[in-house]
Order: C-alpha cells, then sequence, then structure tokens
C-alpha cells in the first residue's frame, strides 16, 4: 500500500511517477478536519482499494488540483471519485469539468488557509496550511529527495534541478518566476505561518524543522524572505 500517516489528522500516499528515467512520485496528502471532512490534495490513478483506505481516513469532500501542472492523472482521480467536487485554479484540467479554487470553502475557515503564489508565469500554484498538524502542503515550489539518493537520480537533482543539498527550490520552477517582488511577498506570507512539516508534490515530506529549511533555501537563492 502507497499510504502512510503523517499526523493524526494527515494522511500521504504515494504514486509511481516517472520522468528522465527518474521516479518524482505523486504525492497526495489528505487533511481531515475536526468534523471528519477530507480535502484531498492532489489527484492519482487511485484503485478501489485507495479508495476504501481514503474513505476509511474520512469523508472525501474536495479533491484539489493546486497547480496547473499536476494534471497527469486529473482524468482517473475524478473517475475514481465521482462524487467528490474537483477544484483547481482553472476551470478544467484535461478537459475534466471543475470548481474554482479561489475563494475557498467556507469549511475550511480556521483551519485550512490557501494562499496563491503570486509572481508566476504558466503554473499558478496555491500552497496549503493545515493548522491543527502544523503542515504545509506545496505542488512544485520545493522539492526534497532523501539524503540516500544515488545515482542517476542523485546526479540529477544535484545537478540538473540545482539541488546540491537535495532540498529547496528546482532550477525549472525559478525560472517561473516572473516577478521577484511579488513572489517574495507570497514567500513572506507563508513562513509567517507556524508550519513545522513540509509536504511535497514529490518526493519525501520535510518532517521537522520544515520553516527553517524553507527560509534557508529561499536565502540561499537570494530570495529576501
Amino acid at each position: 500500500m502507497p499510504w502512510r500517516q503523517l499526523d493524526d489528522d494527515v494522511l500521504l500516499g504515494q504514486f509511481p511517477l516517472r520522468a528522465f528515467a527518474i521516479d518524482f512520485a505523486r504525492n497526495v496528502t489528505l487533511l481531515r478536519l475536526r468534523d471528519g471532512r477530507v480535502l484531498i490534495h492532489s489527484t492519482a490513478p487511485f484503485s478501489a482499494q485507495d479508495v476504501e483506505v481514503m474513505r476509511a481516513f474520512g469523508e472525501p469532500c474536495w479533491l484539489v488540483e493546486a497547480t496547473r501542472m499536476h494534471d497527469t492523472f486529473a482524468r482517473a482521480g475524478c473517475a475514481a471519485l465521482p462524487d467528490v467536487p474537483y477544484l483547481t485554479p482553472n476551470e478544467s484540467l484535461r478537459g475534466v469539468a471543475a470548481h474554482p479554487l479561489l475563494p475557498p470553502p467556507a469549511a475550511w475557515d480556521g483551519e485550512i488557509d490557501l494562499l496563491p503564489l503570486e509572481g508566476l508565469r504558466g503554473t499558478n500554484e496555491h500552497v496549503f496550511f493545515h493548522r491543527r498538524s502544523r503542515t504545509l502542503v506545496v505542488a512544485d515550489s520545493l522539492f526534497h529527495f532523501p539524503a540516500e539518493t544515488r545515482g542517476w537520480p542523485r546526479f540529477f537533482a544535484q545537478h540538473v534541478m540545482r539541488l546540491p543539498q537535495l532540498v529547496g527550490m528546482s532550477i525549472f520552477f525559478r525560472l517561473m518566476i516572473r516577478d521577484r517582488a511579488a513572489f517574495e511577498d507570497s514567500m513572506r506570507k507563508v513562513l509567517a505561518w507556524d508550519f513545522d512539516r513540509i509536504v511535497p508534490g514529490h518526493r519525501e515530506p520535510i518532517q521537522e524543522n520544515a520553516r527553517d529549511i524553507l527560509r534557508a533555501s529561499l536565502s540561499s537563492r537570494g530570495f529576501n524572505s
């Protein structure tokens, strides 16, 4: 099973997603509200068993795509959960009808904060903060490869993505920043949240000291945060 629990109210599923002969993994993060309703962050080719796991965790009420770049499994994900509203940064992804992500559902008030990252071209990424678990969920604005990564994946992360410490913002994402000041302002708002864990859209979560790691990563690239 690809599922593991990171916190009482946070469940992570990891699904294969290969590119450049590397499994980058698609992370699907479930955030549970106090009343048991669940936000599902990102789509994947969910099996019937995956759906059972998600429904056992709580009541799936929102299926969310946080960026235009994460539509690979939009059709399969929505087909597996046909009764769950699909929320995205734009009206449709891969031809799948969707509801707007903004404004966020009123049910999230006081439990899940949502922030669009300004100053980007093409991606329109949004980030989520689950207050009770102190968990920040992002899409492509941060990568974290495990320290034991070896061979071609390690070379690609360090020398192509330009992540010498295997964690941080890839060169591909940095190239999508068109308004540096607007992006820095968004990141200052993110860093004002009291999070200690980050779940990126791919590979491994950062389980502790995540805010310090994000701040250091931004600083190393010359961003004022």
